[in-house]
């Protein structure tokens, strides 16, 4: 027996949209049917690049023929498209966050919880298969007990300053990822956060509200310590490292490059620079994302990272800011 056709539509016409549309066109399962965005010419060249419509977002959410929405347009306005999908009764994924406050945000959780559909956030790094190779020996006991983690982060190159203005900030656009991989891997409530932080790449990024470097240390209820590296600039590429040590050992997932060829000779040894970016580095997670919208969507199952997560990764941005201002640990349970 066939698997059934997922109808999709797609929200937003940028770049992440076009990567999300070229993982659906390669999933037979997913038939991508709607672009919507507020450039019209941005959703007509992205739609007929698929064969798919240009329409607008209520032509999308009117249509019961539709059976998932992938929201990709600016985070300004995913809280209330991520409502609607709900409401109308369509499996979602959304990009993070789902808002850059806490009371908006759990607005829109609470909307989806009162209308159950399958609700996918968009933590890509939860598929990508080295992180989740980690997290199944980790569970497997291959390290014994997890004692502390340790999550490195950094951009080759920091955004233009348009996009910082707008961000939210380090803690919210960039760092959000790493609190959700380590919500994932700890797999134990965080009790408390403590950050530091400073602008030591580009001035006018401090001048514009933000930092673009900065650690920040969680701790479970249990004592377990986790330790993540941000920042905005890498002179090698696009670094992603995790270290997870035990009781019996020690996991470490390593930078992605594009043979992992190694030579050795008079020069000495000499890898591979890092995949470039974040397009690069989890093109395959992108993939695995979709299909685990798919299976959420046709089965029942849970996707692998929801609009809870989503909830719970922005209070620790939230704490993480908390935290930098008053230079202080800040307890989770103040937050949200």
């Amino acid at each position: 027996m066939s698997e059934p056709i997922m109808n999709l539509a797609i929200i937003g016409a940028g770049r992440i949209a076009h990567v999300h549309a070229a993982a659906a066109a390669r999933d037979p399962r997913i038939a991508l049917k709607y672009v919507s965005d507020i450039r019209a010419e941005a959703a007509e060249a992205l739609a007929s690049m698929h064969g798919a419509a240009s329409v607008d977002v209520d032509t999308i959410f009117a249509d019961d023929a539709i059976d998932a929405v992938l929201i990709a347009s600016s985070t300004a306005t995913h809280a209330e498209f991520l409502e609607r999908a709900a409401t109308t009764g369509k499996a979602v994924l959304c990009e993070k966050p789902i808002a850059l406050d806490i009371e908006r945000t759990k607005a829109a959780v609470d909307v989806v919880n009162a209308h159950p559909v399958a609700c996918a956030l968009g933590f890509n790094r939860r598929h990508d298969p080295q992180f989740a190779a980690l997290k199944a020996a980790i569970e497997a006991g291959r390290i014994g007990q997890l004692e502390t983690l340790t999550i490195i982060s950094r951009d080759p190159a920091p955004p233009p300053i348009d996009y910082i203005k707008g961000s939210g900030g380090l803690f919210f656009d960039m760092m959000i990822h790493d609190f959700d991989v380590a919500r994932w891997l700890l797999d134990e409530p965080i009790a408390s956060v403590f950050a530091s932080g400073g602008v030591m790449v580009d001035p006018a990024i401090g001048e514009a509200g933000d930092i673009d470097t900065a650690m920040v240390v969680l701790t479970t209820e249990s004592g377990r310590l986790c330790h993540i590296q941000n920042s905005r600039r890498t002179a090698y590429g696009y670094d992603q490292r995790i270290e997870a040590f035990g009781s019996a050992g020690m996991l470490q997932a390593v930078n992605e490059t594009e043979t992992r060829l190694r030579y050795t000779g008079e020069a000495g040894q000499l890898d591979e620079p890092p995949k470039h970016f974040f397009l690069e580095r989890y093109g395959i997670a992108y993939g695995r994302e979709l299909g685990d919208l798919y299976d959420a969507w046709s089965t029942g199952s849970a996707p692998k990272a929801t609009h809870e997560d989503g909830y719970q990764s922005l209070r620790l941005a939230a704490a993480a800011t908390q935290s930098l201002a008053e230079n202080r640990s800040v307890r989770l349970d103040e937050i949200g």
